[in-house]
């Protein structure tokens, strides 16, 4: 870990967050394989789980301080972070799995809704400030695109309100990723942000557990080992990327980091071709070319910003 953590402190935060959708796509590996055997509300338990028992040693074994003087924030961090991935878990058990995810990418394109209508209400009230790039606004545009072709999402005409819940989970994870920043501008450390949102996601997949359990539903399943296995994985490779997006976020400007998010997508696809066998097709192709490209130009447009 401690070696893991010297690498990270050399990195951009441009790289930082390449690495970040690596391990969230190993993450979405882990979590594919894990459901087969258990519930949402145990995927989303022992992720949080892992991540608060590493994030604990890691400040034992460097005796760094959990103790945080900004509760508030990793209360409103942990709520929209958990909510948005409840809401895109029941999206994805009620809609088309592209579109469930198309939808919730569209973190991105919210967040620079919230950044606009941030520059808009400071210049009301002859607050100074850069407004937002047009090419990054475009490169938002474009990775957007990308995921779509990538995905190819469908939505029919009696699931109008399941589509209105994958919505409210982008919106949601655009909010917890501006509150990741806000953490980053008040001092907080990665190891603390991490540790924080982890307790809290252990704690809601008690709650969502418990939930099933009152409506006469299993709550809780016996693994084999590989489930087991998968279920660490989920927790560890979640952990590092946490550390990974938490420190990009703080080292980089929000809206940039967010159009580097996409690539995730470009790595899941190959995963999936590669480990679960899925098919491939020209607008494939072209979407995650569309992805990378968005992602040099968000990188590109990050000298004119300030973070």
């Amino acid at each position: 870990m401690n070696a893991l953590l010297k690498v990270a402190s050399r990195q951009s935060a441009a790289g930082l967050m390449v690495i970040a959708t690596l391990l969230f796509a190993a993450m979405g590996v882990c979590v594919k394989k894990a459901s087969v055997e258990v519930g949402t509300g145990e995927v989303v338990f022992f992720r949080g789980l892992v991540g608060a028992v590493m994030m604990g040693l890691l400040a034992w074994g460097r005796q760094l301080s959990l103790a945080t003087r900004v509760p508030g924030l990793h209360l409103w961090r942990g709520f929209a972070g958990v909510t948005a991935l409840s809401l895109w878990f029941y999206a994805i058990g009620h809609m088309p799995l592209a579109t469930a995810v198309t939808l919730n990418y569209m973190s991105s394109v919210w967040m620079a809704v919230f950044l606009g209508l941030r520059v808009l209400w400071n210049r009301w009230h002859g607050q100074p400030g850069k407004g937002i790039p047009r090419s990054l606004l475009i490169a938002v545009a474009v990775g957007f695109v990308g995921v779509a072709l990538v995905l190819r999402p469908t939505l029919q005409r009696d699931q109008w309100l399941d589509g209105l819940v994958g919505l409210a989970s982008g919106m949601l994870a655009a909010w917890a990723y501006l509150q990741v920043a806000s953490l980053g501008r008040a001092g907080e450390p990665e190891h603390r942000v991490v540790f924080y949102f982890s307790l809290f996601g252990a704690i809601s997949g008690l709650l969502i557990s418990a939930s099933t359990l009152a409506i006469g539903q299993v709550a809780w399943h016996q693994p084999s080992p590989m489930g087991w296995a998968w279920l660490l994985g989920v927790g560890a490779f979640a952990t590092l990327a946490q550390l990974a997006m938490t420190r990009a976020y703080t080292k980089g400007h929000a809206l940039v980091m967010a159009s580097l998010q996409y690539l995730g997508i470009a790595h899941a696809f190959v995963l999936g071709v590669w480990i679960f066998g899925d098919p491939v097709n020209p607008l494939a192709l072209a979407g995650m070319a569309l992805i990378v490209l968005a992602g040099i130009a968000a990188t590109r447009s990050s000298a004119t910003l300030k973070a």
